[in-house]
């Protein structure tokens, strides 16, 4: 009954914006959990778990079943008032360039023709960011990568990248924040660094362009009411607190609600969030604003076994390989403006 009604509730809001005669454009981010070639790279052995010699066997029927799988969860983002999908889709977790290459490649997404950003970070692990976006719908004007230099230990850059959605100038700030590697509280100031790091590059980006739209998306390895998000980006849980120089999370009341992207020891995190600044939390009807924001725990992407039912369905799990997905559902907001 429950998924009756909600897609009931997506019927009525198409119908809404259809008679209010607007524009949506879907903006997502996922985690795609451990993308690596089987190719060893040589870089002090970053990347020997996903070799043939490794303890995973990263042979390349694991890496290709992997491509299919993630391609086919990027196909099926497509809503009532997106069908042809995300405008803009942020990654993390993966190696290189080429593996971007083949995942937009796979037939199951090819026609989308999707254009890829990637940097090589300088990470412990050699796992990078990335931006996938539909250059029919998303100009790229600039692409800067700036260095986490308030954490002491290599890890993911932030990836700022500014064009134009449909003409409208925004900004997008890809992420993968330190991880809780220590422990929450002992690892916390490497993600309220991280957020410092966003603060400053949004601050900078305001200064020559005060209405610009901000979004900062990623695997903040923090929930909405930690005090990265909270405190230091002082993300708002109420969207009409946010200023306009400012943050919105529409995520903290998801997670209130029981809805996360992640478990861990029988608890749900939301770390996959996609945080905007308030001129586009509450800006004008004739421009970009928010809609919705939803997590796409699709049951396909959930394990179906009754001890870890619902859980995402991950590659590995327990040194099982299980052929999955990622051990992060997506998520995605929803833009819209009113069109003459």
């Amino acid at each position: 009954m429950k998924r009756i009604l909600i897609s009931f509730s997506l019927i009525i809001i198409a119908i809404a914006m259809q008679a209010q005669n607007l524009q949506v454009a879907g903006i997502a981010f996922y985690n795609l959990e451990n993308l690596f070639d089987t190719i060893p790279n040589n870089l002090q052995g970053k990347d020997e778990e996903f070799t043939p010699q490794g303890k995973r066997q990263w042979d390349s029927t694991k890496y290709w079943n992997k491509i299919q799988n993630l391609a086919f969860a990027i196909s099926m983002m497509k809503t009532s008032t997106t069908p042809d999908g995300p405008a803009i889709l942020g990654v993390a977790e993966v190696e290189n360039v080429t593996v971007l290459q083949d995942l937009v490649a796979d037939s199951r997404i090819k026609d989308q023709n999707w254009q890829i950003l990637h940097h090589d970070s300088p990470d412990a692990r050699g796992i990078d960011v990335g931006l996938l976006y539909r250059s029919d719908m998303f100009e790229v004007e600039s692409v800067t990568n700036h260095k986490q230099d308030g954490v002491p230990f290599a890890t993911r850059d932030v990836m700022c990248v500014v064009g134009k959605l449909l003409g409208e100038r925004i900004a997008i700030l890809v992420n993968h924040w330190p991880s809780r590697l220590g422990g929450t509280q002992k690892s916390s100031p490497h993600r309220e660094a991280a957020a410092a790091k966003c603060l400053q590059i949004a601050q900078n980006l305001w200064k020559s362009n005060p209405d610009m739209g901000i979004i900062i998306m990623g695997d903040l390895n923090d929930d909405p009411h930690d005090r990265s998000c909270a405190k230091v980006l002082d993300a708002k849980k109420v969207r009409y607190q946010a200023k306009d120089h400012g943050f919105y999370n529409p995520w903290w009341q998801i997670l209130d609600d029981g809805t996360g992207t992640l478990e861990y020891k029988g608890n749900w995190n939301l770390f996959d969030q996609i945080i905007i600044s308030g001129n586009l939390a509450n800006g004008p009807m004739n421009r970009w604003h928010f809609t919705r924001a939803e997590v796409l725990n699709y049951n396909f992407l959930r394990q179906q076994t009754r001890e870890y039912y619902g859980l995402p369905l991950r590659t590995f799990a327990g040194g099982e390989y299980l052929n999955g997905y990622s051990d992060h559902f997506p998520t995605e907001i929803f833009l819209a403006r009113e069109i003459k």
